[in-house]
């Protein structure tokens, strides 16, 4: 039985905090339904306390969502906390997500504080959601650059106060995978009642390192990823849903996995760039354009005689048709021979020869050869077809 790692999607949140990404009610019930759809565990759908159309969206939210957990975030002070509850009202399965910076430098030039008095807050905050709600989140913000023996305090001290689910964030995205990984290690063996609530991971991306961090947090004892679809998010981006999920799917041996439904990735991440105005990277693993698209003669030559020789994933678990043999300069005759038969033409060897020939004097003109330029080809050659 593999353990289930639950997926918090916060991109209706931290994913619209990405500047010209703003989403109007309208198109985030859309995307709402289709995250519930995918099969996310929890959806952050909001900061209500922001703005009256932030609060409207979370409360149109509650009504449509079936089966996932909707999530309001909050500061630690009673006025979000309740302005949160008041939003997930009609919410089945509503969860508040509460807290405050513990890092030195939160505390010192943020809120210029103390820990003591910072642990107060959070005990206070957690104490006046769990008066609304059963389901309560704590977020350690800037958790990553936090000394560990205060976070462990802080944590200890909220699960005390009713806490369900502890965040352990890299805010900055500053950790280094091991650290990151180690930090989560310490809490588990450190923190009393940890056995009895989830740690979740929140990473973001300003290093490159966000879905690093988030699986080796799960390698740890977390059992919750915090993640956006396309790892859209504030500044360089959150950890990239698909990527976690793809990740635990395809390395079975760590015998962790989630609820989503994969084959709807690809769906799911088209409708985000949508409606969000935020184009996919055609690098971007998983998702991007050129995921499953090959150009290199060698790759391709592999790919056509065994596609696992140069995919790990196939393009049907993440609702991509099929593998792209894309007709470049680079392309050898395998790959020509192969999207000619896709055309309708079967060539002999000595006409894929001549083809062949034709083809790289047209390739070096151009990025890509398509299927539009195959008839002048064949014609130069005396080829007939069709």
């Amino acid at each position: 039985m593999k353990n289930q790692v639950k997926i918090f999607d916060t991109t209706l949140r931290d994913g619209e905090q990405v500047p010209g990404c703003k989403l109007d009610t309208k198109s985030k019930l859309i995307l709402a339904e289709k995250i519930d759809i995918l099969g996310v565990d929890i959806i952050e759908a909001g900061f209500p306390v922001s703005s009256p159309g932030d609060f409207k969206s979370v409360v149109e939210i509650s009504k449509i969502i079936k089966n996932a957990s909707v999530c309001a975030l909050s500061r630690a002070n009673e006025k979000d906390i309740d302005v949160a509850a008041e939003s997930l009202k009609n919410a089945k399965k509503p969860r508040i997500h509460t807290g405050i910076g513990t890092s030195e430098i939160h505390i010192k030039h943020k809120f210029n504080s103390n820990k003591d008095s910072i642990i107060d807050l959070a005990k206070r905050a957690v104490s006046h959601a769990k008066k609304y709600v059963e389901d309560i989140e704590f977020y350690a913000e800037d958790a990553g650059r936090t000394e560990n023996d205060f976070l462990a305090k802080v944590c200890e001290e909220v699960i005390k106060s009713g806490a369900t689910v502890l965040n352990i964030p890299d805010t900055t995205g500053y950790c280094l995978p091991s650290e990151y990984g180690e930090k989560i290690k310490y809490l588990v063996e450190n923190v009393k009642g940890i056995d009895k609530v989830t740690i979740s991971c929140h990473c973001h991306n300003d290093l490159g390192l966000a879905t690093a961090n988030s699986i080796y947090g799960v390698l740890n004892g977390a059992r919750q990823i915090e993640c956006t679809i396309n790892g859209i998010g504030e500044r360089a981006g959150n950890t990239s849903l698909e990527e976690v999920v793809m990740i635990l799917r395809q390395h079975s041996n760590l015998k962790l996995d989630t609820n989503i439904n994969s084959k709807l990735l690809n769906e799911t991440s088209q409708k985000v760039s949508e409606l969000m105005g935020m184009p996919v990277q055609p690098n971007k693993a998983i998702v991007g354009s050129n995921a499953f698209a090959h150009s290199s003669g060698i790759h391709q030559d592999g790919v056509i005689k065994k596609r696992e020789t140069y995919e790990i994933i196939d393009p049907l678990d993440v609702g991509v048709d099929k593998s792209s043999i894309v007709l470049t300069a680079r392309s050898g005759r395998a790959a020509l021979a192969f999207r000619m038969k896709e055309f309708g033409v079967n060539l002999t060897k000595k006409e894929l020869d001549d083809v062949y020939n034709e083809f790289l004097v047209v390739a070096d003109g151009k990025k890509e050869v398509t299927d539009s330029d195959f008839p002048i080809m064949l014609e130069k050659k005396n080829i007939k077809y069709g």
